[in-house]
Formats: C-alpha cells, sequence, structure tokens
C-alpha cells in the first residue's frame, strides 16, 4: 500500500472552486460572443472590468481590506491590471470576431505551457515528467483543431489563423498575470482588494484602448447585452477570478491552468448549440486528445523547487 498523500489538486478544498470556475469560464465565451456583435471590444472589455471591479471593492470594503497599498502594491496592481484585465482580453475579444467560442477557449487551455515554463524560471518550480507528457499531448490535440479550423473556416485559413494568433497573444498576457499571482509579493496583499484596484485600473486602460481606435464609447441599448456585462463583471471576473487565484496560489500557475480540462468542453458543447459548429472526426480527435493530454497533466504532483 502506498503512503504518498494525494496531489493537492485532487483535494476538496481545490477541486470545488476548481470546478466553478470552469463552469462559470466554460460558458463566458459564448456570452462574449455576444458582446462584440454591436459595440467595439475594448468598449465591452471596459464594463466588464468596472462592473467587476467595483464588486471586488465592495466585498473589499465589507472585508475592511484596505484599497491603498505601498508603492510596491501599486506596482503590482498595475502590472497585473495590464496583463490580465486589458492585454489579455482585448486580444481574446478581437479573437472571437475571426473564429467560434468554443475554438477560442480551447486554443486557450494552451495556456499550461507558458504558465508552466515562466513557473520553472521564476519560481524555481520544475516541470516532471508527467507534466511534460500530458502537455505535449494536448498541444498534438489542439494541432488538430488547428488544422481542421483552417481547413473549414468559412473567412478562409488566413481569418482563421489570425483568431488563433490573437488568442495565442491573449494566453503570453494571462500567463504573466497568473505567474505573478504565484509570487510572494501578491499573498502580501488582501486579494480583494488587489483584484478590485487592477480591475479598474485596467477598466481605465481598457478605456483609453477603445477610445483611441474607435472613439467616443458605444453602448448597445438591450437587455440581453447589459445581462451579458453583469454576468461576465460579476460571475466572469469577480466571482471567477478570485477562485481561481485561490487555487493557483495554492496548486502553482502550472497545474492551474488546467481548468482547461472542461472549459473547452463546455464551450464547444455550447457552440455547437448556438453557433452551428460542425464537428469532424479531425476536431473530434484533436479534442479528446487535447483532454487527455490535460488531464494527464493535471493528475501529476506540484513541480518541486
Amino acid at each position: 500500500m502506498s503512503g504518498s498523500p494525494p496531489p493537492r489538486s485532487a483535494q476538496a478544498a481545490i477541486l470545488i472552486p476548481f470546478g466553478i470556475v470552469t463552469l462559470i469560464w466554460g460558458s463566458t465565451w459564448l456570452v462574449i460572443r455576444d458582446q462584440i456583435a454591436v459595440v467595439p471590444p475594448s468598449w465591452s472589455v471596459s464594463y466588464r472590468f468596472l462592473v467587476g471591479g467595483l464588486a471586488m471593492a465592495a466585498v473589499a470594503l465589507a472585508r475592511r481590506e484596505r484599497l491603498g497599498f505601498d508603492a510596491r502594491g501599486w506596482g503590482f496592481a498595475v502590472l497585473l491590471g495590464v496583463s490580465q484585465f486589458c492585454l489579455n482580453f482585448n486580444f481574446v475579444y478581437r479573437a472571437e470576431a475571426f473564429i467560434t467560442s468554443g475554438l477560442v477557449a480551447l486554443v486557450y487551455a494552451l495556456l499550461l505551457v507558458p504558465n508552466a515554463v515562466l513557473a520553472r524560471v521564476f519560481l524555481g518550480q520544475r516541470m516532471g515528467r508527467q507534466l511534460i507528457v500530458g502537455s505535449a499531448v494536448a498541444m498534438g490535440g489542439v494541432a488538430l483543431l488547428f488544422v481542421h479550423e483552417a481547413r473549414s473556416a468559412t473567412a478562409g485559413p488566413g481569418a482563421a489563423l489570425t483568431g488563433i494568433g490573437l488568442t495565442l497573444c491573449g494566453i503570453a498576457a494571462a500567463s504573466t498575470a497568473n505567474v505573478m499571482q504565484a509570487t510572494q509579493t501578491a499573498k502580501r496583499y488582501p486579494m480583494a482588494a488587489m483584484l478590485a484596484v487592477a480591475m479598474l485600473i485596467g477598466a481605465a486602460l481598457d478605456a483609453g484602448v477603445a477610445y483611441a481606435l474607435t472613439g467616443p464609447p458605444v453602448i448597445e441599448l438591450r437587455l440581453g447585452y447589459f445581462a451579458g456585462i453583469l454576468y461576465l463583471g460579476l460571475f466572469g471576473s469577480a466571482v471567477a477570478f478570485t477562485l481561481y487565484f485561490q487555487v493557483l496560489r495554492a496548486i502553482g500557475p502550472a497545474k492551474a491552468a488546467y481548468s482547461g480540462v472542461i472549459v473547452p468542453v463546455i464551450a464547444m458543447l455550447l457552440s455547437t448549440l448556438f453557433e452551428g459548429y460542425r464537428w469532424s472526426p479531425l476536431a473530434v480527435g484533436g479534442a479528446v486528445l487535447a483532454a487527455i493530454g490535460l488531464v494527464i497533466a493535471l493528475r501529476a504532483r506540484r513541480p518541486a523547487r
């Protein structure tokens, strides 16, 4: 009988918030698609994080957390706002103008790769053999989906590659923020207050980008649009990022990115129902291979230092 304890990622305290995050983020991709039908992407991103930031500020005040930091804290909040809540989402929202929301979600599962690499470089966390094998299998699956999308995209391979490229840029920005959250600096500041300030900084930057690219604010006077903003701001941002960063601090940025095991499945099922995504044998094989690889990696123990 083995005396080894189960991986920390297999404990209920991790799996429950991990599951909630995947269910929320699995549905947000389709809502994002609706947000960019009329309103320029950067304005929708700005509204989302204004709502999310105000919600987190209310939580922080209820917990009696100070919304002011020292110089190091403000620097951290600015970097988090730029990488996570400005660059990441501006790239992702624009990607959905070129490829389906389900495919964006699936490509986003590759977040595990830069997370693992950056965690090794900046946090000293080793990439175990099982982590490397699982990541390689997952990347093979996503490569098959790349081929499928390039072949079947109605707007042509160029649009598919543009959408994939924008998603990869978003992944690079998100990975930077993920590794920041695993540092000792992040743990020095209360999470609700830090998220509130970072989201509001991100919202301001998003508004600046939107104004520079598209002009004055645009808003769609439709109930579905406002409901989407509230859902993305409250659940997709305030709730999901709080839970996700808690998980990330517990099991590390590499394994936290394996929420991609379930998120793309949910997103692509919704894409099938509402966007007419069509599954070919190549797409099915790619999705299955990606999921298998991600599960293999998730079952690995937390990388050692």
